[in-house]
């Protein structure tokens, strides 16, 4: 018996057409595919370091899953601007509930019975809040390493960017020291050159 077509991994595939920073001038365009790869690695690396420096229990495969999943709702909606969704609350909420829209639409093109497996990977207010904690800290490392290698190509677009991000990243810090780490030791090397990689 030929089972149901799913659309589920349409919505992954469609992930890299997805631009991201999408208002700004970028010397180097990312796509929300990349974005997400890039935020699951942080966050692998994250609780990599809470669990072997400071005592944590969280698995970094499931974060790193986690992260893969955190912007499946904008190959529907799109990347929104952080400036322009949280303008004011009732733009914040009227967005978040595209979010959830979107969200509980991808995760109902799974076979009823595996979606039980991916309810609290697709809508991000199932993910277990260590987990979000988590992924949200590799988000906002993530973007900061963005705006680092847009300002090392001096656009100043990413100016205001970096601004925004600091206190955010000295919150981060204040409260997961993992992320500290992250940034002492792997940060700076982010923006450096190939010939310095390759020693």
């Amino acid at each position: 018996m030929k089972q149901q077509q799913s659309t589920f991994m349409a919505w992954v595939t469609r992930m890299p057409l997805i631009k991201r920073w999408a208002l700004m001038h970028c010397f180097q365009e990312e796509n929300v595919s990349e974005h997400c790869h890039q935020v699951s690695v942080i966050a692998h690396l994250l609780v990599v370091i809470k669990n072997k420096r400071y005592g944590g229990n969280l698995s970094p495969e499931k974060a790193a899953v986690v992260a893969i999943y955190h912007e499946i709702s904008e190959t529907k909606l799109q990347d929104i601007n952080s400036k322009t969704k949280y303008h004011n609350p009732e733009f914040t909420a009227a967005f978040k509930k595209l979010e959830d829209i979107a969200e509980q639409e991808c995760l109902e093109t799974l076979p009823e019975d595996l979606r039980d497996e991916f309810s609290d990977l697709l809508i991000q207010k199932n993910v277990d809040s260590e987990y979000k904690a988590i992924v949200k800290a590799a988000d906002i490392l993530s973007a900061y390493i963005k705006t680092m290698n847009e300002l090392r190509f001096h656009n100043d677009e990413f100016l205001h960017v970096k601004e925004g991000l600091d206190p955010r990243i000295e919150k981060l810090i204040e409260n997961m020291p993992e992320v500290k780490d992250f940034m002492d030791i792997f940060c700076d090397s982010c923006t450096t050159t190939l010939d310095k990689i390759s020693g």
